[in-house]
């Protein structure tokens, strides 16, 4: 599934040429063979493109398979943690239709979900969830379309690394306001290669993988507190089953 940041619309260009055409000798005559072997190599190089592109179905695939996996090993230590905040969950991030999915097989878990870029493509699985408003496409960098307290627990993951510290400042707290029992953001290490570095987000820039220092530092400039109580039961359940995210992983409280 291709995406861009959601109500964004997207510019093509006119298109161009053949580069090479232009050299031929507009004398001579190409073998209908020549014309008809060059279309089919244009074809195949053009389907290769796509496919082996970030934004092509195989970079999906593996990016649905990495965040799956990644909330899934997290899932019954995020379980240990919050207990009955488990009960009505939002996840915030790309392929939320999957997540939600995943999420709600949970017993005594309600899941909703919010894509924070538009869907160019989707299954008609994620076409019925958001059809049903389950999950909803907004842009996170403006205020969330939920009221306060409307969930228990929000798990935001693949989303925050691509905001720059002006919208972090709003979306935070947006997050802390719209649960009840905290927020858990999942966020990658300084140095990991998610994406290709050719590759520019879906918010038009590239992803800014910041330290757990950074973070730190920037949930106390905003205000936000850890919830230390969640943290230390998670960490426990982890450290027994020797359990090792992939990724950062931090548990902040919701707006009182």
């Amino acid at each position: 599934m291709s995406r861009r940041p959601a109500s964004l619309s997207r510019r093509l260009g006119d298109g161009a040429g053949i580069p090479f055409m232009g050299s031929l000798n507009p004398k001579s005559r190409a073998s209908p063979f020549l014309s008809v072997g060059l279309l089919l190599v244009g074809a195949f190089l053009i389907i290769g493109y796509i496919y082996s592109a970030p934004g092509g179905s195989n970079g999906n695939r593996a990016a649905l398979s990495r965040l799956e996996a990644e909330i899934s090993q997290a899932l019954p230590y995020l379980k240990k943690a919050y207990g009955d905040g488990m009960h009505k969950v939002l996840h915030v991030g790309p392929n939320s239709c999957a997540v939600v999915s995943k999420l709600s097989k949970e017993e005594d878990t309600e899941a909703w979900g919010l894509e924070p870029y538009d869907l160019d493509d989707s299954d008609a699985n994620c076409k019925s969830l958001i059809r049903k408003g389950v999950v909803r496409v907004a842009d996170i960098k403006f205020p969330l379309p939920y009221k306060s307290k409307s969930f228990s627990l929000v798990i935001v993951s693949d989303a925050l690394d691509y905001l720059s510290p002006k919208y972090l400042n709003k979306t935070l707290p947006e997050l802390a306001r719209v649960s009840s029992d905290g927020f858990v953001i999942l966020s990658g290490y300084p140095g990991q290669r998610r994406v290709k570095v050719a590759e520019m987000s879906k918010f038009g820039r590239p992803a800014k993988l910041r330290s757990s220092s950074w973070w730190i530092r920037f949930f106390v400039e905003t205000r936000l507190e850890e919830n230390e109580v969640a943290t230390k039961k998670f960490e426990m359940a982890a450290a027994k089953k020797g359990y090792q995210s992939t990724c950062q992983i931090f548990h902040l409280k919701s707006l009182n």
